[in-house]
C-alpha cells in the first residue's frame, strides 16, 4: 500500500468520505420498500407519530432513526435509508478506530476499514432501512471508545461514552446485548495483564459503570412509548413489555426459503436475496453476501490470529480472535427458531479485523501481500456490484446464474 496516509485524522476522513459516497450513491434504487423495509417503514411511521407501539418484536430506536430519516430527506426512498447510509460510514469509522487505537498504527487501520467499505455486507446493509445497520454502528463505535478510554486523560467520560453506545446498541436490537458482557469480560482479562493501559480506572467501577449506564440508556430510549395515543407505556408496565419483547423473539416461527443455521453462516451456504424482480421497468437484485476473500479469508487470520496467542500471548492477536469468536459463539446459545444469514453481520465485520491484524502481525513475511489481497477484495467487490447494488441487470429473469458460485446461493 503506497503511503497515501501519514496521520490518523485525515485517513479517517478520506476513508470515510469514501464509503458515504459509495454507499450513497443511487441509494434510492430501488424506489419502493424491499425486504424487511415492508416491516420497518410503517412501524417508523406509527412510532414517530405517536399513534401506538408497532413492531414490538424489537425495541425503539432503530425504528425511531429510520423516522428521523424520513423527517429530514422525506417519505421517499432517500428518506427510508438515509441514516442507514451514515450508520454504514460510522461502522467503517469505527473499524479504523478499534485498529488505530489497538495496535498503534496506521497501515492496518486503513486496510481493516477498506476492508470492511468493500466487505458487501456493511455496503448492502447502508442502503437499506433495517435494523441491524444501526446496532452495528453503535457496537462498533462503543468499543472503539472503550478502548480510547486508555489513552490519555478525561478516561472515564470516554468509558461512559462507550456504555451509553453499548446501550443505544441494545437498544436497537437486543443481539447487541451481549457485547456488554464482552467488553467487561474483555476489559478485566486486559487490565489484569496489562494495568497500565486503563490507569486511573478501577476495575470494579468500570464494570459497574458500564452495566448501569448501558441498562440505564437502554431503558431512557423507551421514554417516546410513554406518549402514545393508545396503550402507552407506563413505569409500572416497562419491564413486563420486556417479557413481551422476549416472547415475541422466542415464538417458533414456519420455515423460510432463506433460513440457514448458526454453523454454516461462515461458510456462506445460503445468503439471501433482500431483492430479486423487476423494480421500474428492469431487473433488479440486491443479494445479502459477503465478499469472500474477507468472509473466508478472514477465516484463516482468525485461526493466525489465535495461534499468535497462544505460541506467543500477542494481545492485539488474541482480542481479534476472541472478538470473532464471541461474536459468532453466541449464536449457538441464542434462542431463535429460525437462523439467517444476516444475522452474522457483526462477526462478519469482525473478520475485517482479524485480516488487518494478521497482516500487522506478520507483516515482514507478508510485505506487499495486503496491498494485493486489498485488490483482490477491490475486485471481488467491483464484480459482484451489480446484484448488491440493485443496479439495472440486462439478462432478464436469469442474471442471477452470472454470479451463482454454488447450487446453494440462487
Amino acid at each position: 500500500m503506497t503511503r497515501l496516509f501519514h496521520r490518523p485524522l485525515p485517513a479517517a476522513l478520506l476513508i470515510g468520505a469514501l464509503a458515504q459516497a459509495l454507499f450513497a450513491w443511487r441509494v434510492t434504487d430501488p424506489a419502493k420498500p424491499y425486504f424487511d423495509e415492508v416491516h420497518y417503514l410503517p412501524a417508523a411511521r406509527t412510532l414517530w407519530s405517536l399513534a401506538a407501539p408497532a413492531n414490538m418484536e424489537h425495541p425503539l430506536l432503530g425504528k425511531l432513526l429510520i423516522g428521523l430519516g424520513m423527517r429530514i430527506a422525506g417519505d421517499g426512498p432517500l428518506g427510508w435509508r438515509l441514516l442507514s447510509t451514515v450508520a454504514g460510514t460510522a461502522t467503517v469509522l469505527g473499524v479504523f478506530a478499534i485498529l488505530w487505537l489497538g495496535l498503534g498504527r496506521l497501515r492496518p487501520a486503513v486496510l481493516g476499514s477498506l476492508f470492511a467499505t468493500l466487505g458487501f455486507t456493511v455496503f448492502v446493509q447502508a442502503r437499506i432501512a433495517m435494523l441491524d445497520g444501526f446496532m452495528a454502528a453503535f457496537v462498533v463505535a462503543g468499543l472503539a471508545c472503550l478502548l480510547w478510554a486508555m489513552r490519555g486523560r478525561r478516561a472515564w467520560g470516554r468509558w461512559t461514552a462507550g456504555a451509553v453506545l453499548l446501550g443505544l446498541a441494545t437498544a436497537t436490537k437486543w443481539t447487541a446485548a451481549p457485547y456488554v458482557a464482552f467488553a467487561a469480560a474483555g476489559f478485566l482479562l486486559l487490565a489484569r495483564h496489562h494495568p497500565a493501559r486503563w490507569a486511573g480506572i478501577s476495575r470494579i467501577a468500570a464494570v459497574a459503570v458500564l452495566g448501569t449506564v448501558s441498562i440505564l440508556t437502554y431503558f431512557l430510549t423507551f421514554a417516546p412509548a410513554f406518549f402514545y395515543a393508545r396503550d402507552p407505556l407506563t413505569l409500572a408496565t416497562l419491564i413486563p413489555f420486556q417479557g413481551e419483547i422476549l416472547a415475541l423473539q422466542r415464538q417458533v416461527l414456519p420455515p423460510h426459503t432463506y433460513q440457514s443455521d448458526w454453523w454454516s453462516w461462515p461458510l456462506m451456504i445460503r445468503p439471501i436475496w433482500y431483492l430479486y424482480e423487476p423494480v421500474d421497468g428492469v431487473m433488479r437484485g440486491v443479494l445479502l453476501l459477503g465478499n469472500p476473500a474477507i468472509m473466508w479469508g478472514g477465516l484463516v487470520a482468525v485461526a493466525a490470529c489465535g495461534w499468535a496467542w497462544l505460541r506467543r500471548r500477542d494481545t492485539a492477536a488474541g482480542v481479534a480472535a476472541g472478538l470473532w469468536l464471541a461474536g459468532f459463539g453466541v449464536w449457538a446459545v441464542i434462542p431463535k427458531s429460525l437462523g439467517f444469514f444476516y444475522y452474522y453481520y457483526l462477526p462478519g465485520i469482525w473478520l475485517c479485523i482479524a485480516l488487518a491484524v494478521a497482516f500487522d502481525r506478520w507483516r515482514d513475511r507478508l510485505k506487499g501481500w495486503d496491498e494485493a489481497y486489498l485488490a483482490m477484495v477491490a475486485v471481488l467487490f467491483a464484480r459482484f456490484y451489480p446484484i448488491i447494488s440493485a443496479a439495472a441487470l440486462s439478462d432478464g429473469p436469469q442474471s442471477f446464474r452470472r454470479w451463482m458460485w454454488f447450487p446453494t446461493w440462487p
